[in-house]
């Protein structure tokens, strides 16, 4: 178990499922309804780190994004519960993600429960049980099978990482504007307005 943990980045051994053993999950068993917030990671399945805030807030930068993505008719995108596989089997769920018609068969939304193909731009919402090297081996992965663009958000710490290659990134904070080139040329948001939606309330 050690090593298996040290394998999927240092997790918290609670995030791991032992049914099916690890090492032997499929893609059905991710598909199973009690296995619905996990991600396939080398035949083990791994709960995605969840939380209320996290959720508040990709939601909330989904829209900025969806927005600007449904009005230019560019292609579609998915909240935390959208899958993708990617090379080797491997599931994830990022928080947010962006899909360009030019990646999508037919210029269609896929309507796979999982389907097989990878984002331009995926955006993780760091929660406080995330590693370094969960995300490293996450980020890696993403890149590896084609994703263009990733950010990485500490909705605590209000900063944005910007990576456009597995080492080269960016660190961005509420005094920056975030831009979306070159997956969505155009695309800009001033942080402090997105970060804002943080401290609103009645």
């Amino acid at each position: 178990m050690r090593d298996l943990l040290r394998e999927l980045g240092d997790i918290d051994p609670a995030r791991v499922r032992l049914i099916p053993p690890p090492g032997t999950a499929t893609i059905a068993d991710l598909l199973k309804p009690d296995n619905d917030h996990c991600e396939l990671i080398d035949g083990t399945l791994v709960e995605k780190a969840v939380g209320n805030e996290e959720s508040f807030f990709a939601f909330s930068f989904g829209r900025f994004l969806n927005n600007f993505v449904t009005d230019r008719n560019l292609g579609w995108m998915t909240g935390e519960a959208g899958f993708y596989e990617l090379d080797g089997g491997r599931v994830r769920g990022p928080d947010i993600a962006f899909v360009s018609w030019d990646r999508s068969p037919g210029r269609r939304r896929s309507e796979d429960p999982i389907p097989l193909l990878s984002p331009d731009l995926v955006v993780e919402v760091l929660s406080p049980s995330n590693t370094r090297a969960e995300m490293d081996r996450k980020r890696g992965e993403y890149f590896r099978a084609g994703v263009r663009l990733v950010w990485e958000v500490d909705p605590r710490q209000r900063t944005v990482r910007v990576y456009t290659n597995p080492e080269q990134f960016a660190d961005l904070t509420a005094a920056d504007t975030l831009s979306g080139e070159p997956v969505l040329p155009g695309f800009t948001l001033p942080l402090a307005q997105l970060f804002a939606e943080l401290d609103r309330h009645g």
